[in-house]
C-alpha cells in the first residue's frame, strides 16, 4: 500500500523547478498557472534566490506547483492514501480530486498571501526541536509562551512564537533537547497569530466546489481519515491558526498498512520522517525528474 505525500514550507530551494520545466509540456503548463494566479512561477522556481522564495506568499504557491508537476510525471498512480505537511494538505486534495490543479493554486494563493499579511503584524517565527521527550517538550514550551505548531513524530517538535519567545527558547532549551534550530520561514504558522487569515481563506473556500476524496485523505489536524470534499476544505481552512500532527498521520499510515512512501517535489523532509518513524516501509524523495524511474518503479510494487 502506497502512500503519497507533500512537504510543507521551508523545502524549496532556489532553482528547485528548472528541471522540470525541461519536461514536454511543463513549461506551458506552468505559464498558464502563473497566469492564473498573478505570480510568476516559473521566474521564482528558476531564477529567484533563497530570500525571494522565503516568501510565503510565494513559497506556498511554488510549493504546491512544484508537487502537482511531480505527480503528474509518474504518470497514473493509485496510492492507497495521501497527505500533506501543512500547505502540503492543499496538495494532495488535489492528489485526492477535492480540487482540481487550477483551484488548488487559487486557494494557495490566498492563504500565502493572507499568512504573509498576519506574518507581518508581529516579528515571530519557527523553530525545530531535535531530541527529547514529547510531553516534557510541550509542557516547557508552553510555559515560554510557544506553542507546539508542529509535532512531527521520530524525536521532532516545531515551535512557534515570538522572536523574543524564541530568543528565550534558545536560551533555556527543554530537557533531552539535542538542538534548536531556527527555521527560514516567515512567520509563526499554526498558531493564533495566523488568526486574520482563517477568515480570509474561509471567504474563499466559500467560491469552491469540492469533489469527495477518491481515496483516503489523512488529516493534519488529528491524522483522521476525511470522508467529504467539504470536511476537507473547512479543515483546510482552520489547520492555519492550529498544529500540525503530522505524528498522528503517521500512525494513521501504520493503521492502514502503508508499504511505501512516496515524497513529491521538493522531497526529503517528510521521507526522513518515515525513516525514523515507520521502520520497514520503503521511502522515496522525488527532487527532480531524475528520480522517476525509480519513483514509477515503487509505485508499480506498492500502489
Amino acid at each position: 500500500m502506497l502512500v503519497l505525500v507533500a512537504p510543507g514550507q521551508g523545502a524549496q530551494a532556489p532553482g528547485f523547478l528548472t528541471e522540470w520545466l525541461d519536461l514536454p509540456g511543463v513549461g506551458e503548463r506552468v505559464a498558464a498557472w502563473s497566469d492564473a494566479i498573478g505570480l510568476d512561477l516559473v521566474h521564482y522556481g528558476t531564477k529567484a534566490d533563497a530570500d525571494a522564495i522565503r516568501d510565503t506568499a510565494v513559497a506556498q504557491p511554488l510549493l504546491v506547483a512544484a508537487g502537482l508537476l511531480s505527480a503528474s510525471a509518474l504518470g497514473d498512480v493509485a496510492p492507497g492514501a495521501v497527505a500533506g505537511h501543512s500547505v502540503g494538505e492543499i496538495t494532495a486534495a488535489a492528489f485526492a480530486g477535492v480540487l482540481d490543479d487550477t483551484a488548488a493554486l487559487s486557494l494557495v494563493r490566498t492563504r500565502g498571501l493572507a499568512m504573509a499579511d498576519a506574518a507581518a503584524v508581529t516579528e515571530t517565527g519557527m523553530a525545530a526541536l531535535l531530541g527529547g521527550d514529547p510531553e516534557t517538550t510541550v509542557t516547557h514550551l508552553e510555559k515560554l509562551g510557544l506553542t507546539p505548531a508542529n509535532i512531527n513524530g521520530a524525536g521532532q517538535i516545531v515551535a512557534a512564537g515570538t522572536k523574543e519567545q524564541l530568543a528565550a527558547l534558545e536560551a533555556d532549551k527543554p530537557e533531552g533537547v539535542r538542538r534548536v534550530v531556527v527555521l527560514q520561514v516567515a512567520g509563526a504558522f499554526h498558531t493564533h497569530h495566523m488568526g486574520p487569515a482563517v477568515d480570509t481563506l474561509a471567504k474563499a473556500a466559500e467560491a469552491l466546489t469540492p469533489g469527495d476524496p477518491k481515496v483516503a485523505y489523512v488529516s493534519n489536524k488529528d491524522g483522521k481519515a476525511v470522508a467529504t470534499g467539504a470536511q476537507v476544505l473547512e479543515r483546510l481552512v482552520g489547520q492555519v491558526a492550529n498544529p500540525v500532527r503530522w505524528d498522528l498521520c503517521m500512525e494513521t499510515f501504520k493503521e492502514l498498512g502503508v508499504t511505501a512512501l512516496l515524497e513529491v517535489c521538493p522531497g526529503g523532509t517528510l521521507t526522513g520522517l518515515a525513516k525514523r518513524a515507520l521502520p520497514g516501509v520503503k521511502t522515496l524523495a522525488l527532487k527532480s525528474p531524475a528520480d522517476l524511474d525509480a519513483a514509477r518503479e515503487l509505485v508499480a510494487e506498492h500502489a
